[in-house]
């Protein structure tokens, strides 16, 4: 077994999160409070031919897996953008009539209400065969479970090293608090939860990349992430104590953000009952 990234997977990875730095903390944090979306990022990340990454050669994409999907991913929300940053390129919506939800969490992308009504598809333009639209959208989900769970470790892992930073450089009683082990270990802690649910997370965008079935490493990917990342988050905003609320230190808005890849697009109730039904071979609950 080979852990570590392709040459070319590293390189991916360092060119995105140097690309990334051209947005720095304070740009992210203007579009929470305008809600403004991220238009200068989405073009910039479009022009440097990101956005194609796997997507087919023939259609003008980059022809690149899950895998290297997932790393370009996560390094954006590592970069300090978030999930905010990540919705912005993961792709266009069609809509015939828009409503806005106003919500809790990230303000820079819109979430909305979509209503499409009377729309005929022609069967010259249908996708599959009829009746297998639920299938062939089954197909979908998973690549959505790896690429969230992705994020959810990025944005954890900007969180713990704002945190740690924070932890070096406050001084009470003429010592950082990073000496102190209570301090330390709930870091040291969501270091090692991140990081073990990163290597779920590559070892279901790599079964897909490699045609095999990925169903249960996707959804156990994405719940270990989403949990490791909000509790990663939760510990850099009680390491940072009351600032931990003030938005100049942006572990607020991580917090916020982390909450969505925990909820959606499923919950952690519902991953168990499929890991405890498709694992653990017990009856269905649902």
């Amino acid at each position: 077994m080979d852990f570590s990234f392709t040459e070319d997977q590293q390189t991916i990875r360092d060119a995105v999160l140097a690309h990334c730095a051209r947005f720095p903390d304070d740009y992210w944090l203007e579009r929470d409070n305008d809600g403004v979306f991220p238009h200068d990022f989405h073009r910039s990340m479009a022009e440097a031919g990101w956005l194609g990454l796997a997507m087919p050669e023939s259609v003008g994409g980059a022809g690149l897996g899950m895998t290297e999907a997932a790393i370009m991913m996560q390094a954006v929300a590592e970069s300090g953008g978030g999930i905010a940053a990540a919705s912005s390129i993961h792709g266009p919506v069609f809509s015939i009539e828009v409503r806005e939800i106003r919500k809790m969490g990230r303000h820079a992308v819109d979430s909305n209400l979509v209503f499409i009504s009377d729309l005929w598809v022609p069967e010259q333009d249908r996708i599959g065969a009829e009746g297998d639209g639920f299938t062939i959208i089954l197909h979908g989900l998973n690549p959505e479970r790896i690429l969230l769970g992705a994020e959810a470790i990025g944005l954890g892992r900007v969180a713990i090293s704002k945190a740690a930073r924070y932890a070096r450089e406050r001084i009470v009683f003429d010592r950082p608090i990073g000496m102190n082990q209570g301090i330390q270990h709930p870091l040291a802690k969501c270091w090692a939860q991140l990081e073990a649910a990163n290597l779920m997370i590559m070892k279901a965008a790599t079964r897909f990349d490699q045609g095999l079935d990925c169903g249960v490493e996707a959804n156990a990917g994405k719940y270990l992430a989403a949990e490791a990342g909000f509790e990663a988050c939760h510990t850099a905003m009680l390491t940072l104590g009351g600032m931990g609320y003030a938005q100049e230190y942006h572990v607020e808005r991580y917090l916020r953000e982390v909450l969505i890849p925990r909820t959606a697009p499923v919950s952690p109730h519902m991953i168990l009952n499929f890991l405890a039904e498709k694992v653990l071979g017990l009856p269905k609950s649902y």
